[in-house]
């Protein structure tokens, strides 16, 4: 095992037993085999001049199974590869693949054998290799985005096209400076996703509204959703209207509460729990079922194991998936078993704010001026991204305690959880903590971004008074990072640390033409920001 592609990476090099994230080699194994795989046919449908939607989302999906806590079922992966070889060979029909890639002449056989090789196939040159990793990674984050949308039926065929052309593109032997630009052209298409899923998400459940989300609970019984997709939220909600028993969200679905659609449901609670490594706690004191709609899940209690279900790119060893059909999904077994549970035991009470992606706030951005131009915020900082487990992310709860009464937060992404509970106060009614949403919603900061600027008429957007300090876990992280690189943003801060698979030359190329910046402690940071 050889995995170094999320931050919490064994001594930030690599992890070569098993994976932080719960993985075991073979698990690991098997999704690099995946990847392999989905590469072949990404070039099989290029070369064959055989590309379509079904091939690019066969392609997607099997990304997407391979971010980090996203799938740890065996069976369920290998039935991706067997789907790509299938795809893969009635591509090919009768063509030759005599002296083509591996990839692609690849036609199955023992899995295992087949990462083994992958392994020993790994290019000599660690900045090629690096610049690939960063490629692949970037493609990963893209293709969840791409995933979301089109379960809303929302897909962009040129989107699709970079995805198989540039995995295919790897195959290939290029100079460093060619996948570097390859790598920057993916800044583009991470925007161009970006944009794609917040179309879906707000043509489908309007643009969300500033409010607050409850905590406490109700006394009825409860099944708990997680994840990001928000299709999941919709039909959990459809079905549970007149079942007796309520929904909550977690983690990564806290968002969902501020959409204007979701306010129908009269049995959409509130939110319970915390950032999604906290999960083995709030899912056992939940009582009732849960249901986990992408990534983030984390190996299982006892506790729970037996009220956990998985549906779409997501899996677990012996854990109940609800499959998709051309009805939607059936999720009757969840509201069933939720009818025998107690009700959830309250860990928290009172409200927490929220609603205040791009639509929100230039509603607002009159108040914003006149807060800017009277001195009354100094300057914004956006703590976006991801949370995790390791300590070092206190300093983000530092740096969120220490910044001074005329700053504001802007967040978006999991890492909300250090500190949209620390009570911050406002600033004439404008919360100190500002979240736009999901990961998925990390567009929405740079909206904000661009749109304050064209209000004040700055030249660029680092003239702006807003500060990056970022958070980074999983692999849509990189490519939120390759977007705002692409849009121009520079001196971010990313943490707790730099990527393990950046090479100290792919390191020293982000750090020399974007002012990358590792993060330092809470107070020179906060320093150097409003300085």
């Amino acid at each position: 095992m050889y995995c170094f592609q999320c931050q919490e990476t064994a001594k930030n090099q690599a992890c070569v037993l098993q994976g932080i994230c719960g993985k075991s080699s073979t698990i690991a194994a098997l999704q690099d085999v995946l990847v392999f795989s989905a590469k072949g046919l990404a070039w099989a449908a290029i070369h064959e001049g055989k590309r379509s939607s079904a091939i690019a989302q066969q392609v997607i999906a099997s990304l997407f199974v391979t971010i980090t806590n996203a799938n740890f079922d065996e069976a369920a992966i290998r039935r991706y590869i067997e789907e790509n070889m299938r795809l893969k060979k009635q591509l090919l029909g009768s063509s030759s693949t005599t002296g083509v890639l591996e990839a692609v002449r690849w036609d199955g056989g023992d899995f295992l054998a087949c990462a083994a090789k992958i392994s020993l196939d790994q290019h000599p040159n660690i900045d090629i290799r690096s610049l690939t990793e960063l490629l692949i990674y970037g493609l990963k984050g893209i293709a969840a985005y791409a995933h979301h949308a089109f379960v809303l039926k929302r897909e962009d065929a040129d989107l699709n096209n970079f995805i198989l052309e540039s995995l295919a593109y790897t195959l290939d032997p290029h100079t460093v400076e060619e996948l570097t630009q390859r790598v920057l052209s993916a800044g583009a298409y991470a925007v161009r996703a970006m944009s794609l899923l917040d179309a879906a998400n707000t043509d489908t459940y309007g643009h969300p509204q500033m409010g607050e989300v409850k905590l406490s609970v109700g006394q009825r019984p409860g099944i708990l959703i997680s994840g990001h997709d928000l299709k999941d939220l919709e039909l959990l909600l459809e079905q549970t209207k007149d079942s007796g028993v309520d929904v909550y969200t977690h983690c990564e679905m806290l968002p969902a509460n501020f959409y204007p659609f979701f306010k129908k449901y009269k049995n959409l609670v509130g939110h319970y729990g915390n950032a999604w490594w906290q999960q083995n706690k709030d899912f056992e004191s939940f009582n009732g079922p849960i249901l986990m709609t992408t990534n983030c899940i984390i190996p299982l209690k006892d506790s729970y194991a037996k009220r956990i279900f998985t549906t779409g790119c997501t899996g677990y060893p012996n854990v109940p998936h609800i499959e998709d059909s051309p009805n939607g999904k059936d999720f009757s077994k969840l509201i069933a078993l939720a009818k025998t549970c107690k009700p959830p035991v309250e860990i928290e009470r009172g409200t927490m704010p929220g609603g205040f992606a791009h639509h929100q706030l230039e509603a607002l951005a009159e108040t914003v001026i006149k807060a800017i131009q009277s001195g009354a915020i100094k300057r914004f900082i956006v703590m976006a991204g991801c949370d995790g487990r390791h300590p070092s992310r206190q300093y983000y709860t530092d740096v969120a305690k220490k910044l001074p009464a005329n700053t504001v937060i802007l967040t978006a992404g999991c890492a909300k959880f250090r500190y949209n509970k620390l009570g911050l106060g406002t600033i004439g009614g404008i919360p100190r903590v500002l979240d736009a949403g999901q990961c998925n919603d990390s567009y929405s900061l740079a909206l904000i971004a661009l749109k304050l600027k064209e209000i004040v008429g700055a030249a660029n957007v680092n003239d702006l008074p807003i500060s990056f300090d970022i958070a980074w876990y999983e692999q849509k992280a990189v490519a939120v990072l390759l977007a705002l690189l692409h849009l121009g943003f520079k001196g971010i801060r990313l943490g707790p640390t730099l990527p393990a698979f950046l090479s100290p030359n792919v390191a020293k190329l982000l750090i020399d033409t974007f002012a990358l910046k590792p993060i330092g402690t809470p107070e020179a940071d906060i320093a150097d920001m409003l300085g």
